[in-house]
């Protein structure tokens, strides 16, 4: 929930100016909050640039006050959309239940899912980071067959380390990326899990991108702070 419609079509702008530096096979999603989603999209028209929100509604339409339908992301250009960060977990009570719903939607509305998971302090500290992580795809992801899979991104996000500055190592996280892979190779086969893109999403910035994504299991990242100035986000994407 960071800036005005216009700092947001600033930021789009610098970002689409330095595009030339990022390889050609990196995909660049920004996700604006939804005030910004149609100023973004004519801003980012004609380049590689993908548009995500940063949330759906679990319903296709109607008398949902405040709600947001992927019909209307479709309409406003948006290819992708997050779904089930920690922070909607943790601040707007969304289940499993209702993730499942909002995956459903967005895939029959054509819009990829990126689907968050990951695991709070005391979570990791008890050493249930594997289990929190395991139920949460297993709840959620394993309601859809290989063919949905194909479709839908990972993201895990060590909660501990959003927004504190900690980052996990890239031994931590490359751990639980394999981890994850392993857990969709039993339920869909090694040709989905491998094909399958796992970002990274706690306190990723420049200065630790290029140790991050050096890592196998690590496919890009989730970026939340670092992207709200252009330079940084640049950056991070040049780090492949």
């Amino acid at each position: 929930m960071n800036t005005t419609v216009a700092e947001g079509k600033s930021l789009a702008q610098e970002i689409v100016a330095a595009l030339g530096s990022v390889p050609s096979d990196v995909q660049l999603v920004l996700a604006p909050p939804f005030t910004h989603l149609v100023t973004v999209a004519k801003v980012i028209k004609g380049t590689t640039i993908a548009l995500a929100a940063q949330n759906c509604a679990d319903q296709p339409k109607g008398a949902y006050t405040g709600e947001v339908a992927v019909s209307m992301l479709k309409d406003a250009g948006c290819t992708y959309t997050i779904l089930g960060h920690s922070e909607r977990r943790e601040y707007y009570g969304e289940t499993s239940e209702k993730l499942v719903k909002k995956i459903r939607l967005a895939l029959e509305a054509g819009i990829s899912p990126i689907f968050c998971v990951g695991e709070k302090l005391e979570e990791r500290n008890a050493g249930k980071h594997f289990e929190v992580v395991g139920a949460q795809i297993e709840e959620v992801l394993f309601q859809f067959n290989a063919e949905a899979m194909k479709n839908i991104v990972i993201a895990y996000e060590p909660v501990w380390a959003i927004g504190t500055g900690v980052t996990a190592t890239s031994e931590q996280a490359q751990e639980i990326h394999s981890f994850i892979r392993k857990f969709l190779v039993n339920r869909f086969g090694n040709e989905v899990a491998e094909g399958t893109s796992i970002l990274y999403g706690g306190s990723c910035k420049p200065s630790n991108a290029r140790e991050l994504f050096a890592c196998k299991d690590i496919d890009g990242g989730l970026i939340g702070g670092a992207a709200l100035k252009a330079e940084d986000f640049i950056g991070i994407a040049t780090s492949y």
